[in-house]
């Protein structure tokens, strides 16, 4: 990554138009643990949580999709391996594992648990390469690992729930597959048309899932409580699918396009934090003192692994968004 010639001059009117879209775009898909919560406290299962929101996201996505397909199909023949693996792993498993740690665990402490998926990678690629990473990455590495543990409260009166540290360190390890699946994604498939597969794959293995009984599935129409206000069922769930989902991909690659992948993949760290503050305002949720200092940590060493150049780790989501994002206009982050 080259050094800007100037750390001075101010960011040109596209950029600051891209971090203001970047902030949206976080602040709203910090908003789908709160929204999933929601539901579930009123009887919803996560499988049939997350089933809703892929399926309705991809419903709202199909036709964008199909326009971008237009005379190019041959686009998903060739890359229906990436899409199968993106669906299942990328989009399936980590919404279902993390809305599971959602149901056990707070919104915070659950999205913390996942976006430890970097230092597993950084953990991996040394594991596999024998290739010591950069020093700002080491650091990372132990800032994060001791966050984790203040944001665990090990010694605190309060139990975590330990089958939901679990869930979120397993959507971690599939957030973690999901960057690895993205970054070596096949430039002629446009970042909507796999984003919208995906979508497709994760839902119906949701549904096939649960029609075989292997996944409980449940759902519920009585009225759920947001930020003190009794609501009906159906409000938390289209601001899942619009919101979180759709809006959220949208502006994503908006703010990856506008920024840059470096710049813009910064940016999204700010997810913990909007879930945090949702949680706080929507569900009355607050972290304790120390698991707010070991969620600052966490944040730090992430900040510290992304802008490491001697780490060679596959772009992260906003990166991935940028490898082909002027291929379609308008394309939501994959």
């Amino acid at each position: 990554m080259e050094k800007p010639t100037s750390t001075a001059r101010p960011l040109p009117p596209a950029g600051a138009s891209g971090i203001l879209i970047a902030l949206l775009s976080s602040a709203v898909f910090g908003l789908s643990g709160s929204f999933a919560k929601s539901l579930m406290e009123a009887g919803w299962t996560p499988a049939t949580a997350v089933g809703f929101r892929m399926g309705g996201a991809a419903l709202v996505l199909l036709v964008p999709a199909l326009i971008a397909l237009h005379g190019r199909w041959y686009q998903v023949r060739q890359n229906w391996k990436t899409i199968l693996l993106f669906g299942l792993v990328g989009v399936a498993g980590c919404q279902f594992f993390y809305f599971n740690a959602v149901e056990r665990l707070s919104v915070g402490v659950a999205l913390l648990l996942e976006f430890l998926a970097p230092v597993l990678m950084v953990l991996w690629i040394w594991f596999r390469s024998r290739r010591r990473p950069g020093t700002a990455t080491i650091f990372g590495a132990a800032a994060a690992v001791v966050g984790l543990v203040l944001v665990l409260d090990l010694g605190g009166d309060l139990r975590v729930d330990p089958l939901g540290i679990a869930w979120g360190l397993a959507a971690a390890v599939c957030l973690a597959m999901y960057f690895f699946i993205t970054a070596k994604q096949n430039d002629t498939l446009p970042p909507l048309v796999l984003t919208t597969g995906g979508l497709l794959v994760g839902a119906g293995t949701m549904v096939l899932l649960g029609l075989t009984g292997l996944l409980p599935t449940g759902f519920s129409t009585a009225d759920v409580e947001l930020a003190g206000w009794v609501t009906r069922w159906w409000v938390p769930l289209i601001g899942l699918v619009l919101l979180s989902t759709v809006l959220a991909y949208v502006t994503g690659i908006i703010a990856a396009r506008a920024l840059g992948p470096r710049i813009a993949s910064f940016v999204s760290l700010t997810e913990v934090l909007f879930a945090v503050l949702w949680a706080w305002l929507l569900l009355s949720e607050l972290p304790r003192t120390i698991q707010l200092v070991g969620g600052a940590l966490i944040v730090t060493g992430l900040v510290l692994v992304r802008s490491d150049k001697h780490t060679d780790l596959p772009d992260t989501g906003a990166e991935a968004q940028a490898t082909g994002a002027d291929q379609v206009t308008g394309q939501r982050r994959s």
